[in-house]
């Protein structure tokens, strides 16, 4: 008899230990079974970023544009339509920054993902793109003696992250957006997009702090991806390049920069981390000018990445280099 409820115990002790390897361990006073972060899908750099700071161990945040590419010039594989498709939220700049948007949020494409803009409601810089020259064929409308000017398109400058305090609109609406998709979690994302909040606007106090007193206030750079943070700190913008870094410049006008930091005393040229410097270095040796670099921050090197770098790390560095340059004589 005895033996018989020894076996009894065993065969009971034994179910309940398989049974039980099937199931999740449940830390103490925690009943509740672990949620499964949601997918997001952000579309360059300074959106992953934001999203990011703002989803925090609630979202499982990927970046489509991938470190190293220049998010002008890039575009998406059918492997990428796939990521969009498999996401709850796509967040996208907008401005006119992805290019490549139209195939990537085609219906078909999206699916059940929502799409949003973290741009909106934001007014917009409009900035020179390129330049046409007049067709010959309209010549004889105009005065023989009268010189003509190229002819200007504008289109809108993308570049908002680069003025800390519009990037505090941006954090707002990616939480909000966050916290329709997720409602349970919706305090979690307004009190992470507060916090930095926080730190977008001591950044914004730095940068009023250390470029108030400079005694330059003119920037030569690569292309005009700085007009909204020359517009915050009042600064004048001299770009080599239009909106987008691709287009080579002619050679008047490359003579007419070289011409004007002569006669304005600058000092130094800006490059980038993405674009190759060697415009700007050309130009920077026939003005008798140095060159530093002027993070435009819509994408990070592997290399940056691999050390750490943010965006707030970068926008400070940025910083530094314009005092640097705006106080030199």
């Amino acid at each position: 008899m005895r033996v018989k409820v020894f076996l009894t115990v065993l065969l009971i002790a034994g179910l309940t230990l398989i049974a039980g390897c099937g199931q999740k361990t449940v830390a103490p006073g925690d009943n509740s079974p672990q949620q499964p972060k949601i997918k997001v899908l952000a579309s360059v750099y300074p959106v992953y970023e934001f999203v990011r700071q703002v989803g925090g161990d609630k979202v499982e945040v990927t970046m489509l544009v991938p470190a190293g590419a220049e998010p002008h010039e890039w575009e998406p594989s059918a492997k990428d339509l796939v990521q969009v498709k498999n996401s709850k939220l796509f967040f996208y700049h907008g401005a006119n920054l992805e290019h490549w948007l139209s195939k990537v949020t085609a219906k078909d494409v999206l699916g059940n993902t929502t799409a949003v803009e973290v741009s909106k409601d934001i007014e917009l810089r409009e900035g020179t793109a390129h330049t046409h020259d007049h067709d010959p064929a309209e010549e004889h409308k105009h005065n023989a003696n009268e010189k003509q000017e190229p002819e200007k398109h504008q289109e809108v400058d993308p570049h908002v992250w680069l003025d800390p305090v519009l990037a505090q609109k941006e954090v707002n609406t990616i939480a909000e957006a966050l916290a329709a998709a997720d409602p349970a979690n919706a305090v979690y994302y307004r009190d992470n997009a507060t916090k930095y909040n926080e730190q977008l606007q001591k950044l914004h106090s730095e940068y009023q702090d250390g470029l108030k007193t400079v005694q330059k206030r003119i920037i030569v750079t690569s292309h005009a991806a700085f007009g909204y943070l020359g517009s915050r700190y009042n600064l004048e913008q001299v770009a080599i390049m239009g909106i987008s870094p691709d287009a080579e410049p002619t050679p008047e006008k490359m003579a007419d920069i070289v011409r004007m930091c002569r006669e304005r005393q600058v000092t130094y040229l800006f490059a980038e981390s993405i674009v190759s410097p060697k415009v700007a270095e050309t130009l920077a040796k026939e003005a008798g000018a140095k060159v530093l670099l002027l993070h435009p921050i819509d994408s990070l090197t592997p290399d940056e990445i691999k050390q750490g770098k943010d965006y707030l790390t970068l926008m400070r560095e940025n910083l530094a280099n314009l005092k640097l340059a705006l106080s030199s004589n």
